[in-house]
């Protein structure tokens, strides 16, 4: 993506093919001279007997890495050689070459290893959609990540620009499409949010849906040496800090880097037909042609169909709104069941509430013709009704036991229950 001359869309021009001549003579001569370059930005670590690879990409993507960057061919290569089982992809890149980075994208994507990109630094342009390779994307804190439309020159007439005006908006298309795919957006916002250039810092990816999580880096130098390597210049913010506030989708759907669980209509239809995924498109029409038919025939007036909709339908129907569907006479088990649950409750409640208020009785502390009374008490306010039995002396209303002589009430004599403190608290 970034700044880089795609020489071969150019290599019909006179200028083109003389830079492109004179990169590869360079190029023979140091291949001559035994001084074939080394990338100290690009390193491989894959242990042998280990189940833990991990590739640096601490450069620009160049499909000619002669002069520095990360050619397609080089990381295909190398990634190939790696049998482990996790693979950590780090990243700190400013972009590159649009078709050398999904060339990387997809390579990772088709290994059989589970892939773990982590950002270290820098994700933008062409960096940015490798990342979403990754079954898990993670941004160390404090990187960033960064989304522009892919870019480019051409030298030419006018109909060799509006071509490349063509091309570029395709490849853009394409890029995008990663993006929603990572995120579960729609491909026109994240076009949008591309032609504006859009930067992110480690949270705002995440909650862009472009990563996962935020973890704290180990202490390590590369990816700040790397990031004093790069020239933002180019861009239209040098970072995030001089962009405005990023495109957030709606709703981040967060689905994996690699292929996308959704299946493609096609896929979808030839499912549901049974028929094979790779069936041609006439054999594709031809099913579904039966499969209508036959469903026109299970409806049509005479034959015994109904034309109405089967229990299943039913069943998905109602799911969406949070019900479910039980057999008439199950639900009517279940209610009985419930109604007779119900009534020994009842009957049970009843019963402790005779034993409280007979009790009373036995006590002295109310009269039997006041038991209906309290028992309509104690079904209104129970613990109230309770604790006012509880507090009445025995004998309040009924004395069991010889008293005196005496014919004249003493001063703290009580009548009946209703003159009591308690009582009269109960009934407000």
């Amino acid at each position: 993506m970034g700044d880089l001359m795609n020489l071969s869309a150019l290599l019909n021009q006179p200028i083109a093919r003389s830079i492109a001549d004179s990169r590869r003579e360079a190029r023979t001569r140091a291949e001559k001279d035994g001084k074939k370059p080394t990338n100290p930005w690009y390193r491989v670590r894959n242990e042998a007997g280990s189940d833990d690879a991990e590739i640096m990409i601490y450069d620009f993507i160049d499909p000619d890495p002669w002069f520095g960057g990360i050619s397609a061919q080089d990381f295909v290569r190398d990634l190939d050689a790696i049998d482990a089982s996790n693979i950590l992809v780090r990243i700190n890149s400013p972009g590159g070459d649009v078709y050398d980075a999904i060339a990387i994208t997809n390579a990772l994507r088709n290994h059989d290893a589970t892939i773990t990109v982590q950002v270290d630094g820098l994700a933008a342009s062409a960096a940015s959609f490798i990342a979403m390779a990754g079954d898990e994307v993670v941004m160390c804190r404090n990187t960033e990540m960064m989304i522009h439309d892919a870019r480019g020159f051409c030298i030419g007439n006018a109909t060799d620009m509006a071509e490349y005006a063509e091309w570029l908006g395709r490849a853009s298309d394409n890029i995008a499409s990663m993006y929603a795919e990572k995120t579960g957006g729609e491909v026109k916002d994240w076009r949008k949010a591309m032609t504006a250039e859009t930067w992110y810092t480690a949270e705002e990816a995440v909650e862009a849906g472009l990563a996962d999580k935020v973890i704290a880096a180990k202490s390590d130098d590369d990816s700040k040496k790397a990031a004093a390597h790069f020239d933002l210049r180019a861009f239209a913010h040098a970072g995030r800090q001089q962009a405005p506030a990023p495109f957030i989708p709606a709703a981040s759907a967060g689905l994996s880097g690699k292929e996308a669980p959704v299946a493609t209509l096609k896929e979808g239809l030839a499912e549901r037909l049974g028929i094979d995924a790779d069936a041609d498109d006439e054999t594709a029409l031809k099913a579904l042609d039966e499969a209508l038919e036959e469903r026109s025939d299970d409806t049509q007036p005479g034959d015994g169909g109904t034309g109405e909709p089967s229990v299943g339908d039913l069943n998905k129907a109602a799911a969406k709104h949070g019900l479910r569907l039980v057999d008439s006479a199950k639900w009517d088990e279940v209610t009985a069941q419930a109604a007779a649950g119900n009534e020994a409750r009842e009957r049970q409640v009843a019963g402790e509430h005779a034993r409280v208020v007979d009790s009373a009785i036995s006590k002295g502390k109310i009269t039997a013709a006041r038991r209906d009374h309290f028992l309509a008490l104690m079904k209104a306010d129970t613990e109230g009704t309770t604790k006012l039995l509880n507090d009445l002396p025995d004998e309040t209303a009924v004395p069991l036991s010889e008293v005196g002589h005496s014919t004249e009430p003493g001063p703290d004599s009580i009548k009946n229950v209703r003159e009591s403190d308690a009582y009269k608290g109960l009934e407000g």
